[in-house]
């Protein structure tokens, strides 16, 4: 037989140490700096990274701060003593104060009911974008 079909010799079972002898770790150097030999950017830096514009959560501020105005506006809306209640006096007075609050709180109930609904779909569609937008 030729050393071609010789079969091999068996190997032992330690750990192989192809690349010669290890250095103590604290003999290691830090890893070189700049662009990969081969790399298309040898000799000129690499580009910057496109700055991602946030106009998700600029239009998601505005609307809160939209919805918090229109909060606001509709709370003191209900403050003082309205039209309708002009004229009357005493237990008939405080049932139309009365009436008037209990109208503004389900008013501003209604707001901020709907607020909440904006902001849910909101989140959705972020949420969709995002999974529709991310790279693969």
């Amino acid at each position: 037989m030729d050393d071609h079909h010789r079969a091999q010799e068996p190997q032992s079972w330690g750990p192989r140490n192809s690349q010669g002898p290890v250095p103590p770790p604290n003999a290691w150097s830090a890893p070189p700096q700049g662009p990969p030999p081969g790399s298309p950017y040898q000799g000129e830096t690499a580009p910057r990274p496109k700055k991602r514009r946030r106009i998700f959560l600029w239009v998601f501020l505005a609307i809160q701060i939209l919805f918090l105005i229109w909060v606001i506006t509709g709370a003191a809306s209900g403050s003082g003593t309205p039209e309708e209640c002009r004229g009357q006096t005493g237990d008939a007075l405080q049932l139309c104060k009365d009436a008037s609050d209990v109208g503004t709180t389900i008013g501003v109930g209604l707001i901020i009911g709907l607020w909440a609904a904006v902001d849910v779909i909101l989140g959705f569609s972020y949420v969709v974008y995002r999974l529709a937008s991310r790279r693969t």
